[in-house]
């Protein structure tokens, strides 16, 4: 039954390798060039300023590109992390402002439809009614959280574009004169 399946995950899993190992073998001759070429600068390095002061110059060379190539490394990785965070936040809210959004504007009326077409709706809501009545403190509080939560306009939004030329923002349009 999943005999296919995990053939084609094998023949997914073997062209990927073989890519990777097609893209290093094409980098194993720059390695090996990059190999003959310190080799060569410590040989030039030694012949002139003699055999310990080429090794530490060698030693010191390669260490700064490490520490410089360490720095960009971490520098990338750290850009790429604030990133992805800022674009999970973004959506997270935005996700979150509609979803509290239509249960705000459906809850109630939903509640309502359930409350008069249960027997004795009337006398029921007239009890909710007064139970809201007496929690007036933590009713607000409740809409005030609501408020919070609800999805305000993108500020990087431009609506100028929708707007009809001649028009006024405020919707106000000038009749004219005759």
């Amino acid at each position: 039954m999943f005999a296919g399946l995990i053939n084609q995950a094998k023949s997914a899993a073997g062209n990927l390798v073989l890519k990777y190992v097609a893209r290093a073998s094409v980098a194993v001759p720059f390695v090996i060039a990059a190999g003959f070429a310190l080799a060569a600068i410590a040989v030039m390095l030694v012949e002139r300023f003699g055999h310990v002061a080429g090794y530490w110059m060698m030693a010191g060379g390669l260490a700064a590109i490490g520490m410089i190539a360490a720095l960009v490394v971490s520098h990338k990785e750290h850009e790429e992390e604030a990133a992805e965070q800022q674009a999970e936040e973004a959506d997270t809210g935005e996700v979150m402002s509609d979803a509290t959004a239509q249960a705000v504007l459906q809850a109630p009326l939903a509640l309502a439809g359930a409350l008069f077409a249960a027997p004795g709706g009337a006398s029921s809501a007239l009890k909710i009614a007064g139970l809201l009545g007496r929690n007036l403190p933590l009713v607000l509080l409740l809409v005030m959280m609501g408020a919070l939560f609800w999805p305000t306009p993108d500020p990087t939004a431009d609506d100028t574009d929708t707007a009809q030329p001649g028009r006024k923002p405020d919707g106000f349009q000038p009749q004219a004169r005759l």
